[in-house]
């Protein structure tokens, strides 16, 4: 049954393991989603735009999924917007929403290869977490901003249960390396009962 997805989603995998859920998942991610009530691109979408004035500067959606983020953001105004996810099948879907300027597959824990300051600001929309991205995306997603770019993502409440996730963005805030806009703790998936912390971060 496909309920057994989101059971599955937030229990420890390795990258491959992780990568082959988000595979056998894609046919039916919105609709399990939709029927939860998934709430968390809608919400960092307009945290994002509160802090963007000019929408026509390009967005990357990393960990795109079958594009309900970039689909938020580009209801939001945003536009360009390109996406990178490790399943390929999910990018099958994504593609199917032409809201994407370009899509790429990655390897769990490669480069983006995109020079700093080519977005404006990266989204990183339930993407980092248990059963996930691992915290150390949280650094390489930081570094590939300029001065002054925004990095929206989210931590659910499995994630808020762990102290590694917080502290790594205090890491960056205590020091002076970025600048906490906005956080906010609200629906994530309203149908399982789960919330999330929804952040924006500009990078010093």
């Amino acid at each position: 049954m496909s309920e057994s997805f989101l059971d599955k989603a937030y229990g420890a995998r390795d990258a491959e393991e992780t990568r082959k859920l988000y595979d056998d998942w894609a046919a039916s991610y919105e609709a399990e989603l939709g029927e939860n009530g998934y709430a968390t691109p809608g919400r960092c979408a307009a945290a994002l735009a509160k802090y963007i004035p000019d929408k026509t500067r390009p967005i990357l959606d990393f960990g795109c999924g079958t594009g309900l983020s970039g689909l938020a953001l580009r209801l939001t105004g945003f536009d360009p917007i390109d996406g990178v996810d490790v399943s390929s099948d999910m990018l099958a879907q994504a593609r199917g929403k032409t809201v994407y300027r370009d899509l790429r597959q990655i390897r769990p824990g490669e480069a983006l290869g995109h020079k700093p300051g080519e977005y404006a600001a990266i989204a990183a929309i339930g993407v980092i977490g248990a059963g996930a991205a691992p915290v150390s995306v949280f650094d390489s997603l930081m570094h590939g901003l300029a001065k002054g770019g925004l990095f929206v993502f989210s931590f659910n409440d499995h994630a808020l249960e762990e102290p590694q996730y917080e502290a790594r963005v205090m890491e960056w805030t205590d020091c002076g390396a970025a600048r906490l806009l906005f956080a906010e703790h609200g629906d994530h998936i309203p149908g399982i009962g789960l919330k999330a912390k929804v952040y924006v971060l500009e990078k010093n």
